[in-house]
């Protein structure tokens, strides 16, 4: 049986991360390729020199990078049919002439979903036993001490903000702690909640009972400023606010004046908006705040996890079957 003839277009780091020598060599073994791997730039140049070097391009398959499927593209790949996604988000990815065209998208945004979840449950943890606090303070009084009142793990409250991919798989990483998990997310049913051990609960009960927030929602129309300074300042004497969604879904500003006001609360954001923040945020010097650089997602030794899921996902397009982790249009409207 012939190969399907496939271009390998993302960033040339992501390239040599996601798809790893075995990786690779599992691709060139299943598909016939129509050029050397190139990035988006790249592509759109041999387009202009050639609008017909990639006519019989069947399938795409990419990662961080991947060039927007507009109408120019999509007229240069007449035959493409469908798109390997070896990372998460593909907001930049899918567009309505793609929709329109039937391009099928398969993505590892559940393989992403995994370090984000264990990310997650590690600074919830770390910030049960209050630790940003006690560094915060052995640093400036040069002491030791642990500071009364430290919660730990045990019997204490742990709130989600939506219960997608990401969150589900923190409460299951959850059930092997003595805590209680609540959630807020309108789109979650009881049954659902049950079989993950959570508590439905409103937005505002999440941040005033919970020890620790973590936030999971997708950045939508809706989301957008969703979690405002008002429901910060709600927050429980040494709470701590985890952001590892987007930074737009927080009310910026809002977050900030609680945060000035509240020196006992912690926000951990590994996520901003504008991403870092611009260079006089008050984020940058408020001792209550940890800024991270966007690394709860893979990172470079766990992003071959996300091309070995695009090489199972191939496997199911040769043999026939559908794909385990497939986008639809309807899905892809809630998705980050």
């Amino acid at each position: 049986m012939p190969r399907p003839r496939a271009l390998l277009c993302l960033n040339d780091d992501a390239l040599a991360s996601i798809y790893s020598p075995a990786e690779r060599a599992d691709l060139d073994a299943r598909l016939s390729w129509v050029a050397e791997p190139m990035n988006a730039k790249q592509l759109r140049e041999r387009i202009a020199a050639d609008p017909k070097a990639f006519t019989d391009t069947e399938v795409l398959v990419s990662g961080w990078g991947c060039p927007a499927l507009d109408a120019e593209l999509l007229a240069a790949m007449p035959n493409l049919a469908t798109v390997l996604y070896g990372a998460g988000s593909i907001k930049r990815v899918m567009t309505d002439a793609a929709w329109d065209r039937g391009v099928r998208v398969t993505t590892a945004y559940a393989m992403n979903a995994i370090p984000v979840a264990e990310f997650t449950v590690s600074q919830a943890v770390f910030c049960l036993k209050w630790g940003y606090q006690h560094m915060r303070d052995m640093k400036k009084t040069k002491a030791g001490g642990r500071k009364a009142g430290t919660p730990g793990a045990y019997g204490s409250t742990v709130g989600l903000v939506a219960l997608g991919m990401i969150g589900r798989l923190v409460c299951a990483r959850l059930k092997s702690y003595d805590v209680d998990v609540i959630a807020y997310d309108p789109f979650c049913s009881a049954g659902d909640a049950a079989a993950l051990g959570v508590n439905l609960v409103s937005i505002e009960d999440v941040f005033r009972k919970s020890d620790v927030v973590s936030l999971h929602l997708p950045w939508l129309p809706e989301t957008e400023k969703m979690v405002t300074g008002e429901l910060v300042a709600s927050m429980r004497d040494h709470a701590s606010l985890l952001n590892t969604a987007r930074g737009a879904v927080v009310d910026e500003d809002g977050l900030i004046a609680v945060l000035q006001k509240r020196r006992d609360l912690v926000a951990v954001l590994d996520v901003t908006h504008p991403e870092p923040p611009v260079p006089d945020s008050p984020l940058w010097e408020l001792d209550n705040v940890v800024l991270l650089p966007h690394i709860a997602g893979s990172t470079d030794g766990e992003t071959p996890r996300m091309g070995r899921c695009m090489v199972n996902e191939l496997d199911r397009y040769l043999a026939g079957k559908s794909f385990r982790w497939e986008v639809d249009r309807e899905r892809f409207k809630t998705m980050a």
